[in-house]
């Protein structure tokens, strides 16, 4: 079975590398800090939102998926 990812923890994550705030992104993708504590606690999330997010954060979070999807034994 493939491993659970947790991209909200990741993007999370992420953010508090680059030292930047819930603030500041939030205000990038024109929700609330409350939206943004929601992103952070789902395991799953919109692709569009995920773009934007790869984009402001300058990661690709698509890869996580693609290297599950890599990892997966042909059948």
């Amino acid at each position: 079975m493939a491993e659970v990812i947790h991209i909200g923890k990741m993007i999370h994550e992420r953010l508090l590398q680059q030292g930047r705030t819930v603030t500041w992104l939030s205000k990038q993708l024109n929700i609330t800090r409350a939206a943004c504590y929601r992103i952070f606690s789902s395991y799953s999330i919109d692709t569009m939102m995920l773009l934007r997010i790869s984009r402001l954060l300058n990661c690709n979070f698509f890869t996580v998926y693609a290297n599950q999807i890599d990892a997966m034994p042909n059948e």
